[in-house]
């Protein structure tokens, strides 16, 4: 029997580019125009380094922090991505996985499995919001997320729709129809793997979002269906961000900002939480890696509210050094994708244990008990390094 455990995940991307059918996989890749966003992200975080001690380390450590009044076992958070057609179990694999280890699942709006499902794999579920429709729908849908359950709410406005890549964008279908399938034929059996795991569900990759169904019952949108809804919708401004804030009764995040001057908008909004993201260089390229600019985010605004970073977290060292330099907790999406693909829901908690077993590493290097301990000093940040993008000098 093969071995389907993985010890990094680098291995387990590589094994979902493996498996995955092209399009599948180049859906996962995404980044927008020239891709440099989308690789800052991640090289960043190998410009800074740590300061490690050699004796005096403590044999326990505690990793446990909480984000929007949900405990976390260590400072990581699923977040929310769209469509995910590379295992039949979807996010409900996820939020089973989270929930295994004792973390929080956010759920996107253009998910492919209903609140209902997720919020009952994990309790700790936060739903995500795009501003797309109209305030009525709006409300609708945080009903129906606050009615199954859900304990957050997270709103994404970190999208400006950009969309063209220079190597190319995967051709995605509308449904998977019989000519849908017609044409993606020869991709799926040259992918056995993934094709046998749908033929023994029964079910073939679902391109609607449920979470996104009308109030009066009808026919939940397909995935472009939403998106078109949602590039038609006028542009939200601050004063909608403090309207929908208003009508949820419990934690709100702020999920996109990477200024400093958009923080503080954020906080007189009265938001909980904001996210530092650049929607994992899916939207304007050339925009800095979240690490980047989160210092002076986390400097302006720490005390107020909880600051969490989401882009390129590959690694536990990761989680740590955004940590020290001012987040309470990650946020992780293309990772846990890749342990999905290669594993489904096991493959999602490999990933998760290789982030915590590269948590507690890092932190007992630093000589902290705990991961609440971790200030600036712990790490090494170059000159030059940050972005402080917002500031009025």
């Amino acid at each position: 029997m093969a071995n389907t455990w993985f010890e990094t995940v680098a291995e387990a991307h590589r094994r979902a580019k493996k498996q995955l059918p092209r399009p599948v996989y180049l859906a996962l890749v995404a980044g927008s125009e020239k891709g440099v966003t989308t690789d800052d992200n991640i090289a960043a975080f190998s410009e800074v380094g740590f300061a490690p001690h050699v004796a005096g380390l403590l044999d326990k450590r505690d990793l446990a922090t909480t984000v929007m009044g949900q405990p976390l076992s260590f400072p990581v958070v699923i977040s929310p991505t769209g469509v995910q057609a590379v295992h039949p179990d979807g996010e409900v694999a996820v939020a089973r996985a989270a929930a295994n280890r004792g973390i929080a699942m956010g759920l996107s709006s253009f998910a492919s499995k209903p609140v209902e499902e997720v919020v009952a794999a994990n309790p700790q579920t936060f739903f995500q919001m795009y501003w797309v429709g109209s305030r009525d729908e709006m409300l609708h849908r945080m009903e129906r997320a606050k009615k199954a359950g859900a304990v957050g709410l997270i709103m994404t406005l970190d999208w400006s729709f950009s969309h063209g890549r220079d190597w190319g964008s995967p051709a995605i279908p509308e449904s998977m129809n019989f000519e849908a399938m017609r044409k993606n034929a020869v991709q799926g059996l040259l992918h056995p793997k993934w094709l046998l795991r749908y033929a023994k569900s029964g079910s073939i990759p679902d391109l609607t979002t449920p979470n996104l169904a009308p109030a009066d019952g009808g026919a939940a949108p397909t995935f472009f269906g939403a998106y078109g809804q949602w590039m038609g919708t006028p542009l939200p401004t601050w004063e909608d961000v403090a309207w929908l804030r208003e009508q949820w009764d419990g934690p709100f995040m702020l999920k996109g900002v990477m200024r400093v001057d958009d923080a503080k908008r954020a906080v007189d909004a009265g938001v909980t939480a904001i996210s530092v993201s650049n929607h994992g260089g899916n939207n304007l390229d050339g925009t800095p890696a979240p690490i980047r600019a989160l210092p002076a985010i986390a400097d302006a605004v720490g005390g107020d509210i909880e600051v969490v970073l989401d882009g390129g977290v590959r690694r536990g060292g990761d989680v740590v050094k955004a940590v020290a330099l001012g987040a309470r907790a990650v946020m992780i999406g293309r990772a846990y994708l890749w342990g999905l693909a290669a594993n489904g829901q096991a493959g999602v908690e490999n990933v998760l244990d290789i982030l915590r077993g590269g948590v507690d590493s890092a932190l007992m290097a630093t000589g902290k008990p705990s991961v609440t301990d971790l200030d600036p000093s712990d790490v090494v940040v170059p000159d030059g390094f940050t972005r402080a993008l917002g500031v009025t000098r």
